[in-house]
């Protein structure tokens, strides 16, 4: 009896570590599949098909490239998808680090993802009025691209929940040691970037002035937070368990 009470607390530790670690798998190749579908979708797909400020292009380059346009389109609903589990995984991860506040940063990462489908609605409504769709009447490329727009500022709003949700896991990283201090950080300073530019977009009327700039402000930390958080995720949960000592 003495040995089963024992081992009991060894045994727990043993299965949340081993919980933890598949968390970190999900959530690292969840980021690997998002790098991907995100990088095709807007990058290669809504960047060279949506002009601001000049419908007639826009319409012209979606209606000829519709196809690829819907790809992109999906590509933005999938990501949508494989943001649920991966809000769930960091939240198991992150959990020993207090149970609350890993909560908290699930729920603003989730508030992002619901953002991200709202702005799928506004692109495919876009799609439709661009092409002539079903029920779109008189409307037509204005229409359109201002379904665009909106897409653009949905999407900024998801981000500046994003950036909340990756400043607190900054910090609970910080605290809790459970990885290295410096990728805290770097997550904290690229949480903060996404929040400058979504209010400098808000509030700014000429925000066109700085939109270079501001770029450079959330490109550069993001990318290495998120790339160094991915890079970490992968290690620590394909990273070999440690031999339990026996206890007699």
């Amino acid at each position: 009896m003495p040995t089963t009470e024992l081992t009991r607390p060894a045994v727990a530790d043993i299965d949340d570590a081993q919980a933890r670690r598949r968390a970190a798998r999900i959530a690292g190749l969840g980021y690997v599949a998002i790098f991907v579908l995100a990088i095709f979708a807007n990058f290669v797909v809504r960047e060279s098909l949506v002009h601001p400020g000049d419908a007639a292009a826009t319409a012209a380059d979606v209606a000829a490239s519709e196809s690829l346009f819907r790809g992109g389109l999906a590509a933005f609903v999938v990501v949508f998808l494989i943001d649920v589990p991966i809000a769930w995984a960091l939240y198991v991860l992150f959990r020993p680090a207090g149970r609350d506040r890993s909560l908290l940063a699930a729920w603003f990462r989730l508030v992002y993802t619901v953002m991200l489908g709202v702005a799928a609605v506004f692109m495919f409504l876009g799609l439709q009025l661009v092409t002539g769709g079903p029920g779109t009447g008189t409307m037509g490329p204005e229409a359109g691209l201002l379904m665009f727009e909106a897409f653009d500022y949905a999407w900024l709003v998801g981000l500046f929940a994003f950036g909340v949700h990756l400043v607190l896991l900054g910090r609970m990283i910080v605290a809790s040691r459970i990885a290295p201090v410096w990728l805290g950080w770097t997550l904290i300073v690229a949480g903060t970037a996404y929040g400058l530019d979504t209010l400098a977009v808000t509030l700014l009327p000429d925000y066109a002035a700085i939109a270079d700039v501001m770029l450079m402000i959330v490109l550069i930390p993001s990318v290495v937070a998120e790339l160094s958080f991915t890079v970490w995720l992968l290690v620590t949960g394909w990273r070999r368990p440690r031999v339990a000592a026996e206890v007699a």
